[in-house]
């Protein structure tokens, strides 16, 4: 596994906040989980569009490690492993849905595209 050559350096609550659920996919992970509750890797796979297995596979493990989600394994055969969120990927869903909805009146504020409403998320964009 990768190992970076410096330590990082968390000043603030925020920089540590943005390290555990920043970044393209790991907020994304997060509210489908959020919506879906328990999903084996396959099933979580079909949900992330344009993510590789690469890249999903170290997002779950830096998931994993910073106890946002827990991986249920069961010996069975074929194995199954379903993937959940544990209490503090949970408590992280407000914040995201905050971001959610400064980020919809912010966006539509500084460009003239318009975001679809993201299907995990309960804000509801308002039309004026």
């Amino acid at each position: 596994m990768y190992q970076p050559k410096l330590e990082k350096d968390i000043r603030c609550p925020l920089e540590y906040g943005l390290q555990i659920f920043g970044g393209k996919w790991k907020s994304r992970i997060i509210c489908v989980l959020a919506e879906k509750g328990v999903l084996r890797y396959s099933s979580l796979r079909k949900e992330m569009v344009n993510i590789t297995d690469a890249v999903l596979a170290a997002t779950l493990k830096e998931l994993m490690a910073d106890q946002i989600i827990e991986r249920q394994s069961y010996d069975e055969i074929p194995p199954r492993v379903e993937y959940h969120l544990t209490h503090k990927g949970k408590s992280v869903i407000p914040i995201l849905q905050s971001i959610c909805r400064w980020s919809g009146v912010y966006h539509r504020e500084n460009s003239q595209s318009v975001i679809s409403q993201c299907q995990k998320c309960d804000y509801k964009f308002k039309t004026e």
